[in-house]
This record gives C-alpha cells, structure tokens and sequence, in this order.
C-alpha cells in the first residue's frame, strides 16, 4: 500500500483543523458565557490549569483523532477528503490502541507547551529558570524533527515506523 506524501496529509490536517477551530470556539462559548466560573481553574495551580486544558482541548481532539483513524472509520474527515486510509501493513485498519499511540506521539509536544506555558506564566523571576528553558527547547526539537522526518521521509512519518517497528525480531529493518 502506497502512502501519501507530506503535502496531501497537511492538506487533511488543515480540514480537520476547520473542525478543530469551530470547536475551540464552542469551547470559549461555553467557559466565557455559559459556565465563567471554568475559568477560575484556569488561575488555580498549574496543575489544575493543565488537566482543565487537557480534558476541555486535548483530550476531546485527541479522541477525535484516535477514534477515526482507527478500524471501522480508517481516518478523520480531512482524511476521507483527500481520499486517504489509516490502514496498517496488512492494509486493514489499524486498531484502536495503536491509534492512541500514534495520536499520543503525536500531540506529545503540544501538551508539553501546555506545561511549559503554565509554569511560565506564574514565574516571578525576571529571566527564565533553566529547567525551563530545558523544557522550552526539549519541547522544540521534539517538534522539529517530527516535522522534519515528514519531509525527508515522505512516505509515512518515520517516528511512527520505527516505535512500530516488529522488535521481536532481531534484524527487522525500517523500510524507507
């Protein structure tokens, strides 16, 4: 089974984003008009900052993304769109907990920024604390060379190929 190229998949990802969007905006509806006192998470602990963000943003676009690219559905809506399929080697659907790792490597980094942000909001110090700045730029080329193995390896994300790579066996290799 051929895979699809960088371009096509961010084309997907861009109409999935539109979904994405009208639901960040139903999300601020609700915590500015409908039910204000979410907010006050927002300002609590860092901690309870970032489960707030993870289960109102996070999680529900997460599952969105793990539930539709898995099985029966074989990809997201930007999927369909563009005519691709999420379907393993065997060229069947994957199945739903190899969809959540593959959704959990990949929003990886975007939760880490959540971390990050909320410390660095409620830091009193006048430069950044090195553990930090650590985070600040682990969380960078995290991203960085996620974006950079689409382009180099157009076929399908490397990342993904080499964590699902048959470790029973000593001599697989990653085929390019």
């Amino acid at each position: 089974m051929l895979a699809a190229g960088v371009w096509i998949r961010l084309k997907a990802f861009m109409l999935d984003y539109i979904g994405i969007v009208l639901y960040l905006l139903m999300v601020a509806v609700l915590t500015v008009f409908i039910f204000p006192e979410i907010q006050k998470l927002f300002q609590s602990s860092p901690g309870i900052a970032q489960l707030t963000g993870f289960l109102l943003v996070t999680l529900p676009i997460s599952l969105y993304f793990a539930v539709f690219d898995a099985g029966h559905f074989r990809g997201t809506f930007g999927k369909k769109k563009m005519n691709l399929q999420v379907v393993g080697r065997d060229g069947k659907g994957i199945g739903i907990v190899r969809s959540f790792i593959r959704v959990a490597l990949k929003f990886l980094p975007w939760e880490l920024s959540h971390f990050l942000v909320y410390r660095l909001i409620r830091t009193e110090e006048e430069s950044i604390p090195l553990s930090l700045a650590i985070i600040g730029g682990s969380i960078y080329g995290l991203m960085i060379l996620y974006i950079t193995t689409a382009f180099f390896f157009e076929t399908e994300a490397f990342i993904l190929r080499f964590l699902e790579r048959d470790k029973s066996d000593k001599n697989s290799v990653i085929p390019l």
